[in-house]
């Protein structure tokens, strides 16, 4: 009888507590569970990092050097990909963008919103809010992007919108360049494309009458095997006498099989140099997510020793041109 009385006193001096432990035990396991629960999963990548570890270039780089196309990825737990994203790269973040650019002796940058983002632009305003790098932007809006979302863009440092004819995640169209043109036309951005030069070429008249610069990527994507009497290389030629049209001296694994050094690009880019050098701008196209063979970044510099051989020529490549076309300070 003791033995119960003693048993029920403690019982009943202890169980509140007890109770309240293990209240607070299964509410935190609940929370823990739901947090999990909530975060992304983790997507394996299906397209290899960069190089991590570059040499200095040769090539001593002009003060105020811009790399015109790069990219960053991730942190993945925090910056999600599409769910139908076309490649899953592993996290390429700033810190890996900043450390990767000292190396080479570059000054300021473009980030070119990726495909795989589509129109969330989040690690992108991240980094360009971040104070780490002179940055500008280059968006993907949605097609009924409005005049104020445009200039809430301006404000964080955009310059350009992308249009993505190549892609997978394609998102904008030929067909939603006029409308851009006339939202971005007052802030004197303009629209870049993604595209081989072709694709280009089938809707040249609706590009050519658009009243913005018009910014060609990498090489317009031309096939330096192909020689450079071929009709896509006419075709850029043709369209670079124009004088609101810009390309990008960017991405030779995407015009030339020929890795390491795609020596075959260099009489491509003279003759492109010698055709439009105050509309060029040069890009290392970091970290190479769509690359078909991974170049050292140190490479992609040092190949200006070749397209571009005159000193005050390459300074306006690298410095003089990014600067007006993305409104650098």
């Amino acid at each position: 009888m003791m033995f119960m009385r003693r048993y029920s006193s403690a019982t009943c001096n202890t169980s509140p507590s007890r109770r309240t432990f293990l209240k607070t035990c299964a509410a935190v396991s609940i929370a823990a569970t739901s947090a999990r629960a909530a975060e992304p999963e983790l997507r394996k990548p299906t397209v290899p990092p960069a190089m991590k570890d570059i040499r200095a270039p040769r090539i001593k780089l002009p003060a105020g050097t811009c790399d015109c196309h790069a990219h960053i990825f991730g942190p993945q737990a925090t910056f999600p990909y599409l769910p139908d994203a076309a490649y899953i790269p592993p996290d390429q973040t700033l810190d890996d963008y900043v450390r990767i650019h000292k190396t080479l002796g570059v000054q300021r940058g473009v980030l070119v919103q990726p495909s795989v983002y589509g129109t969330d632009h989040a690690a992108m305003i991240a980094a360009m809010k971040s104070g780490k790098f002179n940055f500008r932007g280059v968006a993907v809006t949605a097609p009924d992007v409005t005049q104020k979302q445009i200039e809430e863009f301006h404000q964080i440092g955009f310059r350009g919108i992308r249009i993505n004819l190549a892609s997978k995640n394609r998102g904008l169209s030929i067909d939603d360049a006029p409308r851009l043109a006339r939202l971005i036309k007052p802030l004197g951005w303009h629209l870049q494309f993604y595209a081989p030069v072709g694709a280009i070429a089938a809707v040249e008249e609706k590009f050519t009458a658009l009243p913005v610069n018009l910014v060609i990527d990498h090489f317009g994507v031309i096939d330096c095997a192909a020689g450079m009497d071929s009709p896509d290389f006419k075709t850029l030629l043709r369209l670079l006498a124009r004088p609101n049209v810009w390309m990008k001296l960017s991405g030779p694994y995407h015009v030339s099989k020929k890795s390491p050094l795609a020596p075959d690009v260099t009489p491509f880019a003279l003759r492109i140099v010698e055709a439009a050098p105050d509309r060029l701008v040069w890009g290392t196209d970091w970290p190479h997510p769509t690359a078909p063979w991974m170049p050292n970044d140190a490479d992609l510099a040092d190949m200006l020793l070749d397209w571009i051989p005159d000193e005050a020529t390459r300074k306006k490549i690298l410095v003089d041109n990014p600067a007006r076309l993305y409104d650098f300070g």
